[in-house]
């Protein structure tokens, strides 16, 4: 059996038996280093880590006191790797509950090995019959948020099982998050670094309907699309001060409806919205802390185009509703050519306008299918 020149490493949390499966099948499998990280399990778990420790020399135990998040534990392992592992060309990470064959997380550890300087995805296909409903119709709406908010083009937005080389795995520990949510910073950390993937179809194996799953819909949701929440409530804010202040201002101050009208409309109200968007989005969406002047450029040279593109379209569709279109109709037609132009507004403040140093500029790799 050729061994494996790369490192498992499965987080736990109160597993069962199907970890020690997963284990032996990968020592079988030719794997000869597994770092498992027991993430603070209750007392009568933890004999199943100790034992697969005691068992099997190829087996690397590294314990969080609490429950600390799949994350964390997952962040535990790589500082480990970066400073024990120095001659493995990179990290397999797969779940412990068995819903990785064997096989599959064999296969990306070989990908991985083979071109290592891409991260290998495990992508499960969700129009199998064996994907429970919630996994399916989940992965669906965040591979459209995916494509949409980040322009990255993944198929299964939520999978455990990635290869990762060695030489990225620095970067992607200063994605943040301590739970769920981390496995989602990291792909679009590796958006932003330029970091290139390439995604592997697997098998996955649900057991009870993935009831065994740790994951707290609502909570962890959360966590995971934490980034896009703010922006979108801090765009529907200013969007509402926005609307508002175009509806009174072509009611009661630059009436009559033509072009100039429309214009002195959008601008004011524009430059009221955008005061507000700036303040909330720097300090609370992106968490922006370097100076107010090279930001506040920046979002004036994305401001003043999006503004002019939103005056232009209103008008022009305004005028084909016809001549007694009023106020409310062009603020009616405002609401989808805002919501498409913030769709477009996130992507490049996200990249450019509030991007911390050394991450703004160029393009999204793009993955490859194998």
């Amino acid at each position: 059996m050729k061994n494996r020149n790369f490192t498992l490493v499965i987080p736990s949390l109160d597993p069962d038996e199907k970890l020690i499966s997963v284990v032996d099948s990968a020592i079988e499998a030719g794997v000869r280093d597994i770092l498992l990280v027991d993430d603070g399990s209750a007392e009568e778990k933890r004999r199943i880590f100790t034992g697969l420790e005691e068992a099997h020399p190829e087996v690397t135990l590294l314990t969080h006191g609490k429950n600390q998040g799949k994350g964390a534990a997952l962040k535990t392992a790589f500082r480990y790797f970066l400073g024990h592992r120095g001659d493995s060309l990179g990290v397999v990470t797969a779940d412990g509950d068995g819903q990785h064959r064997i096989e599959d997380i064999v296969a990306c550890g070989e990908a991985m090995e083979a071109d290592g300087g891409a991260v290998v995805l495990g992508c499960r296909d969700f129009a199998s019959e064996n994907v429970p409903p919630k996994s399916r119709f989940g992965n669906k709406i965040t591979s459209l948020v995916f494509r949409l908010f980040f322009g990255m083009k993944l198929s299964d937005t939520q999978t455990g099982l990635r290869a990762i080389p060695s030489q990225y795995i620095p970067a992607l520990l200063e994605a943040g998050g301590s739970r769920y949510e981390y496995e989602t910073n990291m792909l679009l950390l590796m958006g932003e670094r330029h970091i290139p993937y390439k995604e592997m179809k697997i098998e996955t194996l649900y057991y009870d309907e993935n009831k065994a799953s740790h994951f707290r819909p609502v909570r962890d949701s959360v966590r995971v699309y934490g980034l896009i929440v703010k922006y979108a409530a801090a765009s529907l804010a200013s969007a509402g001060v926005d609307l508002l202040a175009f509806l009174l201002l072509g009611s009661f101050l630059f009436t009559g409806g033509d072009k100039l009208a429309v214009l002195l409309s959008t601008v004011t109200a524009r430059v009221i919205s955008s005061s507000v968007n700036f303040g909330i989005n720097k300090q609370v969406v992106f968490e922006n802390r370097s100076g107010v002047g090279r930001t506040f450029a920046r979002y004036l040279c994305l401001a003043v185009p999006v503004m002019l593109a939103s005056w232009l379209t209103v008008y022009g569709l305004s005028r084909l509703a016809g001549e007694g279109a009023g106020q409310w109709v062009r603020t009616l037609i405002k609401i989808p050519v805002d919501t498409l132009l913030f769709l477009v507004s996130f992507r490049v403040q996200r990249r450019w306008v509030f991007a911390k140093e050394g991450q703004s500029g160029g393009n999204i790799c793009e993955n490859e299918k194998q």
